[in-house]
């Protein structure tokens, strides 16, 4: 297995940082971590839904939001 020094390594950062600048990479760190925010608080919600739902043993309809009686 071949192994990289750290001159390897830096002249591969150096070629990315070429290819992305250096104010793009954490512009794009930025939008993974609100797309994971969004993710967790979309999970969240789905959750509550789930637990309003199951509070009374019935389940609720999705399009009308009406518990189904059946």
């Amino acid at each position: 297995m071949v192994s990289f020094s750290i001159w390897h390594w830096l002249i591969v950062l150096s070629i990315i940082l070429l290819l992305f600048g250096a104010g793009k990479i954490p512009q794009l760190m930025g939008d993974v971590a609100r797309g994971v925010k969004s993710f967790k608080k979309g999970l969240a919600e789905d959750d509550a839904q789930d637990s309003l739902g199951k509070a009374d043993g019935r389940a609720i309809d999705p399009i009308t939001r009406v518990p189904d009686h059946g």
